[in-house]
């Protein structure tokens, strides 16, 4: 689309608009001269003044904060008109001709369905029900078990297992609301990135970013029944025990534990070597690593003492 067109199409108030053509949406941390970005947290106003976006939605009283040469298209409701837009930008489930590369000596099961662009190492198992989709890419010596799904983009690096039933790069949980109520998706155009000797349990499922990857690093090994939500990022050598989550775009250093149930509300940074005990409650960003309990979160040796002093009280 043109910028005019997406001026006239959301009747932006906008008089000094230099035509050219948008390419996609992404954050103001990454645009490109071709994308368009928004600010709807405020948070992230750090980064406007040097966002290289052709154009920015945003609430009218930031627009002073953009470079002389970024457009800015002002709304009371940015992150909605996001959502209207993304709308635009989704990309196809099927977008390639190429017919699907195949490396030696890998076992490809008759009911597994590949899609065209996908490209697959040596030594690659692929068993019964596991559709790999439009533009994949899988290293060598990996493995997927019975109904796996890996949705368009993704990339596998070499030496990844995958159980039955997980799901790599389906949406994230991402949507706007408007005033009335009403729920709009964000439709979310990137994709996950899984590193070498990644380990994913049985029903996992790990959304897909909604610009740019989530990022499962090296070595990670995570249980059946984990979410990991859009844009996260997962620390090298880091566990995941069964039923813990991560809402979107957190952050977990390298040889992070998280134990059963436990999990962190979104745009959160978890130091290295944090342990996270079962059912513990992330809310804010965790600065120095070490064992944390409970919820509201604490330290583990602080949360031993409270269920003392508790069940001292109940005695009495």
């Amino acid at each position: 689309m043109t910028l005019l067109e997406i001026i006239s199409l959301f009747d932006f108030n906008v008089s000094n608009a230099v035509d050219c053509t948008v390419t996609g949406m992404n954050t103001l941390k990454d645009a490109k001269e071709n994308e368009i970005s928004f600010l709807s947290d405020s948070k992230y106003e750090k980064d406007l003044n040097m966002t290289l976006a052709c154009a920015v939605i945003l609430p009218s009283n930031k627009a002073h904060l953009l470079p002389k040469n970024v457009v800015a298209l002002s709304s009371d409701e940015p992150y909605l008109l996001v959502a209207k837009l993304s709308k635009y930008f989704s990309k196809p489930l099927q977008s390639s001709s190429v017919a699907p590369v195949i490396g030696d000596n890998c076992i490809i099961y008759p009911t597994a369905y590949i899609e065209n662009g996908a490209r697959i190492g040596s030594n690659t198992t692929i068993m019964s029900g596991v559709y790999v989709g439009a533009d994949v890419v899988i290293g060598d010596n990996v493995i997927l078990y019975p109904n796996v799904s890996i949705y368009r983009d993704c990339v596998l690096g070499n030496g990844v297992m995958i159980h039955s039933g997980s799901v790599v790069g389906s949406d994230g949980f991402g949507y706007a609301h408007t005033k009335t109520g009403e729920h709009v998706k964000l439709y979310q155009n990137g994709n996950v990135v899984i590193e070498d000797d990644v380990e994913i349990g049985a029903n996992t499922t790990i959304d897909c970013a909604v610009f740019g990857s989530t990022l499962i690093k090296r070595g990670v090994k995570i249980d059946n029944l984990v979410q990991i939500g859009h844009n996260c990022v997962v620390g090298e050598y880091s566990i995941m025990v069964s039923q813990s989550g991560l809402a979107g775009s957190t952050i977990l250093g390298r040889n992070v534990v998280m134990g059963g149930q436990a999990a962190a509300s979104g745009h959160l940074s978890i130091a290295p070597f944090t342990t996270l005990a079962a059912r513990s409650g992330v809310t804010k960003s965790i600065i120095k690593g070490g064992i944390y309990s409970g919820f509201p979160l604490m330290e583990h040796k602080s949360w031993l003492k409270l269920q003392a002093k508790l069940a001292k009280m109940l005695q009495s």
